[in-house]
């Protein structure tokens, strides 16, 4: 009797456990994918090739859409611009046209109506600096006058 009741215990925890099983993430081959649970599905790292994968439950099984990665976006339309680049240097030099030197910015010309800064000369800076020496002897005299003020009224 107590065979029966073991192999009974056994296959009832094989027959529940056997659901369970379904809900888990998809069998992780040998290491090469790790998944992440994302809302109602799992994502699924490649650890080989650095894809990432968008993985949910199907009516027939699993499936796994690849996430757009926005490295090889970008790295696809850097290589766009540098291939179209390439064809209009080819296009300019066959009609006969310099290509610019690229190695240095260009320098724009000053143009004729635009004012220049003009600097102070040594008599402007002269006076400037005589009327700041005014202004903090004045100021100095203030606070010292300030200062008297104070210690007469304590």
């Amino acid at each position: 009797m107590t065979r029966a009741g073991l192999a009974f215990a056994l296959l009832l925890t094989l027959c529940l456990a056997a659901p369970a099983q379904g809900q888990e993430a998809p069998d992780n081959n040998d290491g090469r994918y790790t998944f992440n649970r994302a809302g109602e599905g799992y994502l699924r790292l490649d650890t080989r090739t650095g894809q990432v994968s968008l993985c949910t439950r199907r009516a027939v099984g699993w499936a796994c859409n690849p996430v757009p990665d926005e490295r090889n976006i970008l790295e696809a339309e850097i290589g766009r611009l540098q291939g179209e680049n390439a064809n209009l240097k080819r296009e300019l030099l066959a009609r006969g046209v310099p290509l610019p030197d690229t190695s240095r910015p260009e320098t724009a010309a000053p143009n004729a109506g635009e004012p220049r800064l003009k600097l102070p000369g040594d008599a402007e800076l002269k006076t400037v600096v005589s009327f700041l020496g005014h202004v903090w002897r004045r100021l100095v005299e203030v606070m010292v006058n300030i200062q008297n003020d104070v210690l007469k009224k304590t």
